[in-house]
């Protein structure tokens, strides 16, 4: 079994987190050596980061896109490059392309600025396997219409619809994503993406 680093992206709602959770679980129960982690967040600093993204009332494209890349580049260094190193295998819930579908594609600040501006703070340290969950917007919105949304997650259908877009783009350029069905059940999902991975 190779180490991997793993990486699960989508619009909120699309299942992402559950799918990256259940990947965790089934690699140790395996007895693998595995390291979770979300964006933001992950560390005390990203941790705070998150609260300044998701809880601020008003923050620009550009500062919103560089608290991004400040967050992740902690994690990176902090967490996932040690991980790697020591042969554990990392599974993030959401990793570098959020921001290039959030802040590149849907607010209008260019995907290759964004890839620019994050290959400098990570290093260039990408995922091996990216897994977008594709789920239709309305289907997102109805699965999160109970809970309580953060400052992006409330920005409404068409914000979401072009995030959604640019998620779309974002599997037709890069070969390391790979767009999945999410209007399964959790357990097809998980076996899929167990399969893709070499799991089963």
């Amino acid at each position: 079994m190779r180490v991997v680093f793993v990486s699960f992206e989508g619009i909120d709602g699309s299942g992402k987190s559950s799918q990256a959770a259940l990947l965790v679980d089934r690699l140790q129960t395996s007895g693998v050596d595995v390291v979770s982690s979300r964006e933001p967040g992950g560390t005390a600093l990203g941790e705070r980061v998150r609260e300044l993204l998701l809880g601020a009332e008003d923050v620009s494209p550009w500062a919103e896109a560089a608290l991004f890349a400040a967050a992740r580049a902690q994690l990176v260094s902090e967490v996932v490059a040690p991980a790697l190193e020591r042969g554990a295998w990392v599974v993030v819930d959401r990793f570098l392309h959020s921001s290039l579908a959030y802040q590149g594609g849907a607010r209008g600040l260019g995907v290759d600025a964004i890839l620019e501006l994050n290959r400098t703070a990570i290093g260039g340290l990408l995922p091996d396997r990216t897994f977008l969950l594709r789920v239709p917007v309305e289907v997102a919105l109805a699965r999160t219409a109970d809970g309580r949304r953060d400052r992006i997650e409330s920005e409404g259908a068409e914000f979401l619809t072009r995030v959604d877009s640019a998620f779309e783009a974002l599997s037709v350029r890069f070969d390391a994503v790979e767009a999945i069905d999410g209007t399964r059940a959790e357990a097809e999902i998980a076996e899929e993406i167990a399969v893709r991975l070499g799991l089963l």
